[in-house]
């Protein structure tokens, strides 16, 4: 390599690391102003990704999680090849992102409060669920039953895992059916939608909550607008699938700002468990 390419991706990644550009507005923003805003742009209130370890640092009581079921690693049922093994693509997320699957699972305490959370990131297969991601909220689930703890899901997926099939499906069925024990229980879940929430994910426990809350503009659906838009071959609505949109359409029970997520669960939590005696 030379001198000059060697300095120049030195030069990238310095850039990189003071500064962050909106991916909606385009504006270049001091990188510590940005990550003190929760990722989200203070030019334009965009909310951008977060990673499922920084989403549950930021949501949590300081140092209070404890992860369940970290060890956990998807197999390849069906030996699923397209440009790389199936094999091949979870070795080099596991390397790179520093985590086993899909979603982040454990115990914390919200002011001072213990629950149960998990949280997905998008960036391991667009936070797909297979048999791990759905064994892990069923896990979840089922010990938030066992200890009367509410639970709390933090969504961000483009569906059901093509790589495992029929076994990916199976996952809505599987914990749907933990989320109904666990609500015959009274033991609250509160469901957060995160952009994207789609395809089985949105179709099975993500829209299932005792409360739904979504950021904002957030993308939830089950088909993505293009596909469904050439699908009937019509145009659909301005902003269709959006958090406002299913405010609107009585699919969700409230919009909330990123910064205002802890304190309003918070608040969620000790009206709806405090009253049923948790």
């Amino acid at each position: 390599m030379s001198s000059d390419a060697s300095h120049d991706r030195e030069r990238r990644a310095t850039s990189e690391a003071l500064w962050h550009k909106c991916d909606r507005c385009k504006e270049i923003i001091y990188r510590e102003d940005f990550e003190a805003s929760f990722n989200v742009c203070p030019l334009c209130d965009h909310h951008m990704p977060l990673s499922a370890a920084r989403r549950l640092d930021l949501f949590l009581d300081s140092g209070s999680f404890s992860e369940y079921d970290s060890g956990l690693c998807s197999t390849d049922p069906l030996q699923f090849t397209d440009r790389k093994s199936y094999t091949q693509r979870l070795s080099e997320l596991r390397q790179k992102l520093k985590c086993h699957d899909a979603i982040i699972s454990g115990q914390g305490r919200l002011n001072s409060r213990p629950i149960m959370v998990s949280a997905f990131d998008f960036a391991f297969l667009g936070g797909s669920m297979g048999a791990v991601v759905g064994e892990k909220i069923t896990r979840l689930f089922d010990r938030a039953r066992a200890k009367r703890q509410p639970a709390v899901i933090f969504s961000a997926s483009g569906g059901a895992r093509m790589q495992e099939g029929l076994v990916s499906l199976l996952q809505m069925a599987k914990t749907c059916a933990a989320l109904a024990a666990l609500q015959r229980e009274g033991v609250p879940f509160i469901s957060i939608l995160t952009n994207p929430t789609t395809g089985g994910v949105a179709a099975s426990f993500a829209m299932l909550g005792d409360v739904n809350i979504a950021e904002p503009n957030a993308l939830i659906g089950f088909a993505g607008p293009r596909v469904i838009s050439q699908t009937i071959r019509e145009q659909l609505p301005p902003g269709f699938q959006r958090s406002e949109y299913l405010l609107e359409h009585g699919m969700l029970d409230m919009i909330c700002h990123r910064a205002q997520l802890r304190s309003t669960v918070s608040d969620i939590l000790s009206l709806l468990w405090n009253r049923q005696g948790g």
